[in-house]
């Protein structure tokens, strides 16, 4: 496709692209790392599942509740790129103050800035990108990003399993593997801040109240366009609940219940991969082809993915590890296409000023009830029915079942009260 006059070609762009989209990466990685890992950490922690799912459910629901908003805000307002470096040295932290945890207070505090970094460096990609790039680019750049947080997902154990294996009985340097993948995600993290440094802050693009507009002004500009966010939100919180808890539970789930050792799962990776993939595309596509037809068909594929996620929920149920890997594919397709989607939305259908804030205040929501309620919801149900955690399966798959049911309903109702444009009156 080529360029508008006026416009950077795209392919300018991409090497730009593709350090926010390896800052999305890691930082995934850096936050779902011990998800892979948890039993083996397990075994020498000792705690329980409620425990495990707090520590992953509210160990970055906390820190999203409290901060992601503000960041949201400082993202509308200040240097993007600063904001990005600090943030990124946090995740940085958390996941090298993993590896030197040895009880619940500090895995929880390390867990909670790896999440806090990770989702607010996403946060600050996802402004710059939108401004580095024009309407019309916006997707394929939405795109970049999402291919980012996708190679993260699948470095949970492309990457990271085949190190603990590699690491195995021996150790790094004195630590246990899982201690030593968490590790080494810290300093190549690390090294990852450097290459930020030479980046500069883009222009801002599409403004109406502009980045020093009172927060009175911003706040009225968010209310009137409620009919429109209430229900965009809903339906991607709802895909998030269901996403969460197949990262945080998968490795558990075919563990007790297919006979699974952490060494075995690395085919998780590459599903998350493929699928996260896949994904990416059709969601871009989906998003572009939907907006030329009109008010709200942005989200048509939307509507269509997280219909498709609700049988996919089951997957934890399925007779044998083959359907469940079918399923699971399925739902991480469903939610990456919706998460795509979702975000493109935001960037065509609000003014920038909005922007940071929106996302911020939908990482609030999603780290509160995505992070923070689904998991530790499964990990109780599953203690309730008894038999030492035996029936995780069951829970994860009533739980993911009904949330795909709400995001859909949402999703549709999002798609018929969006704005034409990001400077257009709300509906």
């Amino acid at each position: 496709m080529s360029a508008a006059p006026g416009e950077t070609p795209f392919v300018r762009l991409m090497p730009t692209l593709i350090l926010f989209a390896l800052v999305v990466a890691l930082g995934v990685q850096a936050m779902g790392q011990f998800s892979a890992l948890q039993d083996a950490a397990n075994a020498q922690l000792g705690l329980s599942d409620f425990q495990l799912t707090l520590v992953q459910g509210l160990g970055t629901a906390i820190p999203m509740l409290l901060l992601s908003i503000p960041i949201g805000i400082l993202v509308d307002r200040t240097n993007r790129l600063r904001l990005m470096i600090v943030l990124t040295g946090i995740w940085t932290a958390g996941s090298i103050g993993t590896a030197f945890s040895n009880d619940l207070g500090v895995l929880l505090a390390s867990r909670m800035a790896a999440g806090v970094g990770a989702t607010g460096a996403m946060t600050c990609a996802i402004s710059l990108a939108a401004d580095i790039a024009t309407p019309g680019q916006r997707g394929r750049a939405m795109l970049v990003l999402t291919l980012g947080k996708v190679l993260g997902q699948a470095a949970v154990f492309i990457v990271g399993v085949r190190l603990f294996t590699l690491i195995g009985e021996s150790g790094l340097w004195g630590l246990e593997a899982w201690r030593g993948v968490h590790l080494v995600v810290g300093l190549v993290s690390a090294a990852l801040i450097g290459a930020l440094l030479f980046l500069r802050e883009p222009p801002r693009r599409e403004m109406l109240a502009g980045p020093g507009a009172p927060f009175r002004t911003v706040a009225r500009e968010l209310w009137s366009r409620r009919g429109f966010l209430i229900p965009l939100f809903v339906g991607q919180i709802a895909v998030t609940m269901a996403d969460a808890s197949a990262g945080i539970l998968i490795a558990p789930v075919l563990s007790r219940s297919y006979g699974m050792a952490a060494a075995q799962t690395e085919w998780v990776g590459t599903v998350l991969f493929v699928t996260g993939l896949a994904g990416s595309i059709i969601g871009g596509i989906a998003a572009d082809v939907g907006h030329r037809r009109g008010r709200g068909g942005v989200l048509i594929g939307a509507v269509f993915f997280s219909a498709l996620g609700v049988p996919a929920g089951l997957y934890t149920v399925a007779p044998d590890v083959t359907w469940l890997g079918i399923g699971f594919g399925v739902l991480i397709l469903s939610g990456t296409v919706t998460g795509l989607i979702t975000a493109i939305a935001i960037t065509v259908l609000l003014p920038n000023e909005l922007r940071g804030l929106c996302i911020g205040a939908f990482l609030t929501l999603a780290g509160l009830i995505g992070f923070g309620v689904a998991p530790p919801l499964i990990g109780a149900i599953s203690d309730a029915m008894g038999e030492g955690g035996k029936h995780l399966g069951t829970a994860t798959a009533w739980v993911s079942v009904f949330v795909g049911l709400v995001s859909c309903i949402a999703f549709w109702i999002a798609m018929r009260r969006a704005p034409a444009s990001a400077t257009s009156e709300p509906v």
